[in-house]
């Protein structure tokens, strides 16, 4: 079968609901410059490290499991000339060895469903900041609450509650950049078209209509409820030190 990702994502370059833009003011925010060691954990097809070592000189190592996105950040960091500062390792962020104190930050950006959600990511995540380090996470939210009878939360939270998880596991919020309806609207219609492309031109695959319902199940979601209820962010914390 083709992966549903693969075939959705096919046209991103940034594999989440936010701008270039925002994420050059993140790497503002967090302080980056030559010298600076970040890890990117599920790193898609690299936007982010690209972005930021093209526009800070940091040094980025690039976790990516999927070997259609991995190959894709390679291509991209080729063409870019930036295997210098950028490293791309295809490898599951749940199995990939994790150095204590090594890195000056840390990038998770929509990716806490590797460690089981946002309270297991954060356990796993922050032995590895250097002190006084940064961790960037990239996280839903729901902006209505309590949810419609119906409507599943996913087990994400309000906003606060959020912010409580990342300030239970010892960080101190710093800043916080949130995706617009937008940024929203745009990562959305991108899988949209990428999605009808591929079954127009795959009428007879034999998985298109499990992916056929997927997309228009997805899509009937984000009309309904998700572009009013549901919110997006980079929650970035220091670590003590």
């Amino acid at each position: 079968m083709p992966w549903f990702h693969a075939v959705a994502e096919r046209d991103h370059t940034i594999l989440n609901p936010i701008s270039s833009e925002k994420l050059e003011l993140l790497g503002e925010r967090l302080r980056l410059e030559p010298g600076s060691r970040v890890l990117d954990l599920a790193c898609g097809k690299g936007g982010p490290a690209l972005l930021l070592a093209g526009r800070f000189g940091c040094s980025v190592v690039g976790v990516e499991r999927a070997p259609e996105f991995a190959r894709e950040a390679c291509r991209r960091i080729g063409e870019a000339g930036l295997q210098s500062l950028i490293e791309i390792v295809e490898s599951d962020a749940a199995t990939f060895p994790l150095e204590s104190g090594a890195f000056d930050v840390v990038l998770c950006l929509g990716a806490s469903f590797v460690w089981g959600g946002l309270e297991q990511t954060l356990a796993t995540l922050v032995p590895t900041l250097r002190p006084g380090g940064r961790l960037a996470v990239g996280e839903p939210f729901w902006r209505s609450w309590p949810l419609p009878a119906g409507v599943d939360d996913q087990g994400w939270l309000p906003l606060r509650e959020t912010v409580g998880r990342i300030e239970a596991a010892g960080l101190v919020l710093t800043t916080l950049i949130a995706s617009s309806e937008d940024d929203w609207d745009t990562y959305e219609s991108l899988r949209w078209r990428a999605l009808e492309e591929w079954l127009a031109s795959n009428p007879d695959d034999p998985d298109a209509a499990e992916i056929r319902a997927r997309h228009e199940r997805a899509r009937c979601d984000y009309l309904s409820f998700e572009r009013a209820w549901l919110g997006w962010a980079v929650f970035a914390a220091r670590a003590p030190g």
